[in-house]
């Protein structure tokens, strides 16, 4: 399955919410451009890639039950709608574990796994900080205790600190 089959479905997937449309594949193109600012080898950028597009799947379900898809309960609840999602496909089943547990820890920024994980974490707060209005403080900080890539600084320096 390539990374256009999984957008594909990943947009019949989200029926039609031009928000969570619009969100993944923001997330999706700044861990793209993030990736290969980082020269990542290609099944990693690749993992990365699809990560970055299913990363949010479990947030149309956790609105509808809980009014809103808290980055916690995402960690929680993905897990299945991964395996399903990824099931009957020619994903390696290595790559899809691996996705699985980026989106299970794609709110966690501590101890983080690998640096697709750590694009991932990144290329999200980009986007959220901008969708969510996100505070200078708070972006700083996150700079300086989260962040860990030359192209993800720089990219948040760009946007949010000059």
């Amino acid at each position: 399955m390539t990374v256009n089959e999984v957008m594909e479905k990943m947009i019949v997937a989200s029926h039609g919410s031009f928000h969570d449309i619009n969100h993944f594949l923001k997330v999706w193109a700044y861990a793209r451009n993030i990736g290969m600012g980082e020269k990542l080898d290609d099944e990693t950028q690749r993992t990365l890639e699809m990560a970055a597009i299913v990363h949010d799947i479990s947030c149309p379900s956790l609105r509808a039950k809980y009014g809103n898809a808290d980055g916690k309960k995402q960690e929680e609840v993905s897990s299945p709608m991964i395996k399903e999602f990824f099931a009957d496909t020619d994903v390696e089943k290595s790559v899809a574990d691996r996705i699985d547990y980026m989106i299970s820890h794609h709110h966690t920024y501590t101890d983080v796994d690998g640096i697709d994980l750590q694009i991932l974490l990144e290329a999200d707060f980009l986007v959220n900080a901008q969708e969510m209005s996100i505070k200078k403080d708070a972006i700083e900080e996150m700079m300086k205790n989260v962040f860990k890539t030359d192209t993800g600084i720089r990219y948040l320096k760009e946007l949010f600190l000059i």
